[in-house]
């Protein structure tokens, strides 16, 4: 429950489907990657949030279930437990196995997922910096992938990059809509509570709306219409209020499974661009 099994293919999809590309290897190195980014790091990013969110999560209604945890005080320990236990191993291989580039990108990837929730940093505190360490959650292991298999950064990936940050950005930012009034009643400042819930609506449709424009310059052009499904997702509520703003749970919702839809058709993306080389 803590570790979000309904999001685990987020993270771990991007580094399995860039590693694939640059390398066309299913290699050990493949599966030890693709492991840690699909149970281990999740643990440890939504872990510390739960446990460090505990008081606030109880005042948000939508927590308690698929959106996040709602645990006891006495199950606290353990899970900071599990998650460092169950990361460290993984972290110390892949740190052997990488070079310098791919540790530095591994270790900003970590220190983000710390940062968004841990105390004294609590980057998800700082409005607009949490939208960016949020969507560096998701990216950053496509980027690490690329980085372990040594791959070129050419000027098609970095449009690639930039448009998958933009998505994140944008995801976050309309995430944080619907929690408006339980964070500003926990005294927890975000994007949302400092934007508003209209402007910030419109901010994600923006942000998302560059990402398809980004993946414009990439070997895929077509894949700017994947953005599409989320520009109709957020479109309803550009006029929404700080006293509506809950109502954009309903679009979250959808938001979560529309990212298995957006995968699948990736995936065949992927294909058609691995068919033609």
């Amino acid at each position: 429950m803590t570790s979000r099994p309904v999001s685990w293919v987020n993270t771990a999809y991007p580094f399995a489907a860039a590693y694939f590309l640059a390398t066309g290897r299913l290699d050990w190195v493949f599966v030890l990657g693709t492991l840690f980014f699909l149970i281990p790091y999740n643990l440890l990013m939504y872990g510390i949030n739960d446990v460090f969110d505990y008081e606030s999560d109880l005042l948000n209604a939508r927590k308690g279930g698929v959106e996040g945890a709602v645990l006891d005080r006495r199950h606290h320990r353990f899970i900071l437990w599990a998650a460092i236990v169950s990361t460290v191993p993984f972290l110390v291989v892949l740190a052997l196995v990488g070079d310098t580039v791919a540790n530095i990108v591994l270790a900003v990837s970590i220190f983000a997922v710390v940062a968004y929730s841990a105390p004294g940093l609590r980057f998800k505190e700082r409005p607009f910096l949490d939208s960016i360490t949020s969507s560096t959650h998701f990216v950053s292991p496509a980027v690490y992938g690329l980085a372990l298999a040594q791959a070129p950064f050419t000027g098609g990936i970095a449009a690639f990059l930039a448009a998958f940050f933009l998505w994140g950005v944008a995801s976050h930012a309309f995430g944080a809509v619907q929690d408006i009034v339980p964070d500003r009643e926990g005294s927890i400042a975000s994007i949302g509570t400092v934007l508003g819930a209209r402007f910030t609506v419109r901010f994600a449709f923006a942000a998302y709306a560059g990402a398809g424009v980004l993946m414009l310059w990439t070997a895929v052009p077509f894949a700017a219409l994947l953005v599409v499904p989320y520009l109709l997702n957020v479109a309803p509520y550009l006029r929404v209020t700080d006293a509506t703003s809950a109502t954009a749970n309903a679009a979250w919702k959808r938001f979560l499974w529309l990212n298995y839809l957006t995968g699948f058709l990736v995936t065949l993306t992927l294909i058609w661009l691995i068919l033609n080389r």
